[in-house]
């Protein structure tokens, strides 16, 4: 929906009539109890409607339902307390108080979940899964179906905002805070703990706010967290402030929420709220608490429903009990009538649900996504596809290097950070010097978490800037993988609303004379695999620079592999080619001419390809380096093919399902009637990378085999 529209609905929701405070807040009370009546409601009908299976019709049905019951006061509060021009959420599955207390729309809340056109994900995500984008006034980031994920983008949002404030200069970020939403299960997430190491040893401007109903779906709380309460846990750590009471008490809830709200926004470094709360409903639509809860259980939270206690607190100091009744009778009405609206809204089309994968160009009517950088930023930067010839000889690591420095002289929004990349210059000295030269705020290093240096990526990419984040080797990247398949994601899932273009150097594959399972690994597919994910794979000094420069120009995120025997040999050196140059994504190179055999392959194994096609004589191998495999020249391929008649993929990949695999369906599809033998493949058996030379030789393709296949090839 655009802007104007979710500002009216805004509105309607909220309800504004003349304010009706408390001597003991400053808090709107009447706003907040129409939000905390309008959520229980929500998910009456929701309930309701799940019910009546038999009699509503299919496309009604809520598919995924999780309640808030029990939950709403303090989200309510602490939503009505993020006024900040730049403040931002990291909210979850049972966070939708908060969102309508933010600007959700009544009938938002109600059409997504539906699975309607439109609103925050136009049918792609389960509706509980929100965002909310705005270019000033509180954002709600794009909110993730695992449990702790929304932890450590909102702790990259709240270093974002410090950056923004004191680097960039901002004074519009300046008492800007983040908000991580999460239940009491969700604390033993490691998303949960990456975040608070990042905001305590950063003393960042963020607040977790923890809601505690005793229960991780049917596990106690007991069995989450040492104990059962985070906030006493978390009583040693000098750098947060603590707050620890009853999410049932309005006044309680309101004095610990404006006391931390205020502590955050005045720098005093972050805090967690706990808050005990009832879940007075199961888990989620298809659970039924009663497989694991007795009824005394059930109904003793039910003694601590806190909508009776709002209403206890507002009537009659606040508000009158006909202004009580009359508020009821409103909520009931915008909500029934939301409802019909949201029913009446078409099913979303399906001749648009490939859009938006990728960054794409605009068509009349589409959404602008939030995050990354501003084209005005991007067409100031200068830029040319042509290498300049009279660069120096440079090795694949000092390329990148180069490459780094020149993007964050020219462009103050880029960030570089991972563990050990500052002072040490990382572990494979690529970024050496330059924390020296731009600073500890722009090249700096992060705690052992590559779910923490991925997360924090995504949120300071969704507030404008360009993180290019590292991961040490391609094997620990793999803690990291829910963040980097929700920034993939990120895009399509919430209809071009959010998108957070970063960039992760992942240095991976063998070593000189060395390999292991740990720091050896290829594995490429599994990012060519992962939607919404541009994978370049440069094999020379000259693809690293052009190849890294387009990817911190980009609007889609992109793995940027970086091979360990090209940092560690003068293999792939080239000429400088610039401080200008980049190489589109998706545009091969032929590094020998030939018509005997088509040979595809691209990073370090392009060396070996070589050296075998000079072993085979002039005009017989046709080289083509791939450079990215996501996306990847399919019709420099097929053209090669269809000319030669034989194609051999050649990679370090395992065999089963690596990347070759889907080259050679694509061939053997689209060049069939031009092959003259079947495609092949040659490529690492299927084994882990080993360490010792001698079985590191055995596994890897090299150029004596690569000829050999190529001999039998053409003898076919």
């Amino acid at each position: 929906m655009a802007s104007r529209s979710r500002s009216a609905s805004r509105a309607a929701a909220t309800a504004p009539r003349a304010a009706a405070r408390s001597a003991d807040s400053m808090l709107d009370w009447r706003r907040i109890a129409y939000q905390v009546l309008a959520s229980r409601m929500l998910d009456d009908v929701e309930e309701a409607t799940n019910r009546n299976r038999a009699t509503v019709p299919r496309e009604h049905l809520v598919l995924y339902q999780f309640s808030a019951r029990g939950h709403e006061l303090g989200q309510v509060i602490l939503g009505n307390l993020m006024t900040g021009r730049h403040d931002a959420a990291g909210a979850y599955y049972r966070s939708r108080p908060a969102l309508l207390a933010l600007g959700l729309s009544l009938e938002d809340a109600l059409a997504s979940p539906l699975g309607r056109a439109g609103g925050f994900s136009d049918g792609r995500d389960i509706g509980v899964v929100c965002n909310l984008p705005r270019q000033e006034g509180p954002v709600v980031l794009p909110m993730a179906g695992d449990v702790g994920g929304q932890y450590t983008p909102a702790a990259g949002w709240a270093q974002a905002i410090t950056y923004h404030r004191d680097v960039l200069e901002d004074a519009s970020w300046d008492g800007s805070i983040a908000v991580a939403f999460g239940g009491d299960a969700s604390v033993a997430t490691s998303g949960f703990w990456a975040a608070l190491t990042m905001a305590t040893t950063l003393r960042l401007p963020m607040l977790f706010y923890i809601e505690d109903n005793g229960l991780g779906i049917s596990v106690s709380g007991e069995m989450q967290t040492p104990g059962g309460n985070i906030a006493r846990n978390l009583a040693s750590f000098a750098q947060l402030q603590i707050h620890d009471g009853d999410g049932t008490d309005p006044a309680e809830t309101a004095r610990l929420l404006e006391r931390a709200v205020a502590q955050v926004r005045g720098g005093a470094g972050p805090a967690l709220v706990h808050l005990t709360v009832p879940r007075l409903s199961s888990h989620s639509g298809p659970d039924n608490q009663k497989g694991y809860r007795s009824d005394e259980e059930i109904a003793n939270d039910w003694t601590r429903d806190p909508l009776p206690r709002l209403r206890a607190h507002l009537v009659p100091t606040v508000l009158s009990e006909t202004e009580w009744e009359a508020l009821e009778r409103e909520v009931e009405r915008d909500v029934q009538a939301a409802l019909d609206r949201a029913r009446a809204r078409e099913v979303p089309r399906a001749d648009k649900v490939k859009r938006y994968v990728y960054a794409e160009p605009a068509l009349p009517g589409d959404p602008e996504a939030t995050g990354g950088l501003a084209a005005s930023v991007i067409d100031a930067l200068p830029t040319t596809t042509i290498a300049a010839d009279n660069g120096e000889t440079v090795r694949f690591a000092e390329a990148v290097r180069r490459t780094l420095r020149s993007e964050l002289a020219a462009n103050p929004r880029v960030l570089v950070f991972g563990e050990d990349v500052g002072r040490k210059g990382g572990v494979h000295l690529v970024t050496e010097g330059l924390q020296k030269q731009f600073g500890e705020r722009r090249v700096f290093d992060t705690s052992l978490s590559e779910e923490g240096i991925v997360g924090r990526a995504v949120g300071m990419a969704a507030s404008g800037l360009m993180p290019v984040a590292e991961i040490q080797f391609r094997k620990y990247a793999d803690p990291a993988t829910e963040q980097l398949n929700n920034c993939g994601t990120m895009r399509w899932r919430t209809n071009n609303r959010f998108a957070a273009p970063i960039v992760v150097r992942m240095p991976g594959g063998f070593g000189k004379d060395v390999g292991d399972p740990w720091h050896s690994l290829s594995d490429e597919v599994r990012f060519a695999h992962a939607l919404g994910w541009q994978v370049a794979m440069p094999s020379n000094a000259a693809d690293a620079v052009g190849l890294l420069r387009s990817a911190m120009r980009s609007w889609n995120p992109t793995i940027f592999f970086e091979h360990r025997s090209l940092l560690m040999t003068s293999d792939g050196s080239a000429r400088y080619p610039g401080d200008a140059y980049v190489v589109p994504f998706g545009r091969g190179a032929r590094r020998r001419s030939g018509d005997g055999v088509t040979l595809v392959t691209w990073g370090a194994m392009v060396h070996r390809a070589v050296e075998a096609a000079e072993q085979l004589g002039d005009g017989v191998v046709d080289l083509i380096d791939l450079r990215s495999i996501a996306p990847w020249d399919r019709e420099m391929v097929l053209e090669s093919v269809r000319r030669t008649g034989r194609c051999l993929v050649v990679h370090e990949d395992t065999l089963t399902a690596g990347f070759g695999a889907e080259i050679a369906a694509v061939v053997a599809k689209e060049a069939f009637w031009f092959l003259d033998a079947p495609v092949e493949r040659l490529c690492v058996d299927d084994v882990p990378m080993p360490y010792h030379p001698v079985l590191l030789n055995a596994v890897l393709p090299d150029a004596g085999r690569i000829a050999e296949r190529i001999r039998a090839m053409l003898a076919h």
